[in-house]
């Protein structure tokens, strides 16, 4: 999802190319197929592309079969990490990190700043949190982006599998005890490009960790019922809680995240949620 509204943004003032462990179609830019969990061969597309910045946003982000396949989880999203910010310090890249609000444990009743202590509950948020360090150990040319609850025209996502079910089914049960920042991948895009337009400038590139998603905080229960409004479906949605859910991988109950310090740097403010869940439902 990411990747490819990140493509159609960025190529208006940059030049971009793009990696998949695939090939995608149809392709909108220069493509090279990769993995980035072989060492060499992310080494050497990166090495042959020779960029001046590399935005990492493959990971395997299925929490619960992360929970089930800890070694798989760790291979692509930790070692994958280490392995693409070794190939960018190898050339002379700076690297645009992708990670998640599910590196803390909820339990903070206020939004999230990047010096708040991390304490991810799964293996999924576990080996996110790796590849963080790793990318801080192996690359000082790095910026790492936290985001959460992602969504797009790309890929399998909540809202769509909302509305789907809201077509067939007369009620749907949402898990009410789970709040966050839902984010449309074509304001996380925007918000990317700012972020490349300062930091490209000569001196200006403050690198570090950076919250940064929609503004606003919801429930997955009150987030499935906006959706439901906005398709005009009839479906009821009913709350129940994470307990009665059981899924195999913990949630944070909060995982809500402060934008400000991104806002400070870049001057960009991301939308609130509402607004940018209207538009991708306009454009589907």
């Amino acid at each position: 999802m990411l990747g490819r509204d990140l493509c159609r943004e960025l190529r208006k003032d940059y030049v971009v190319e793009g990696t998949d462990i695939a090939s995608p179609e149809p392709r909108t830019v220069k493509f090279y197929q990769s993995d980035i969990t072989d060492p060499k061969n992310i080494g050497a597309v990166i090495a042959l592309a020779r960029p001046n910045f590399v935005i990492h946003t493959a990971a395997w982000t299925d929490v619960d079969g992360c929970e089930g396949d800890k070694a798989k989880a760790f291979l692509v999203n930790a070692d994958g990490a280490k392995n693409v910010a070794l190939a960018c310090k190898a050339v002379g890249a700076a690297l645009i990190y992708i990670s998640t609000d599910f590196v803390f444990d909820g339990k903070k009743v206020s939004p999230y700043k990047e010096t708040d202590k991390v304490s991810p509950l799964s293996v999924y948020g576990d080996s996110k949190l790796n590849g963080e360090e790793f990318v801080r150990q192996a690359l000082k040319e790095h910026f790492i982006l936290r985001t959460s609850w992602l969504y797009g025209a790309n890929g399998k996502n909540f809202v769509d599998t909302i509305i789907a079910k809201s077509s067939t089914e007369k009620a749907l049960k949402v898990v009410r005890d789970q709040t966050g920042s839902p984010t449309y991948t074509k304001d996380l895009s925007a918000a990317i490009h700012r972020l490349l337009d300062r930091a490209a400038r000569p001196g200006r590139a403050a690198y570090g960790i950076y919250h940064v998603s929609n503004s606003g905080k919801v429930s997955w229960f009150d987030y499935a019922g906006a959706i439901v409004k906005l398709v005009g479906h009839k479906a009821k949605v009913l709350p129940i809680s994470s307990a009665e859910l059981d899924r195999p991988a913990a949630r944070p109950a909060m995982s809500v995240l402060d934008n400000s310090k991104f806002l400070k740097y870049t001057g960009y403010r991301m939308r609130g949620w509402k607004a940018a869940l209207k538009d991708y439902i306009e454009s589907r």
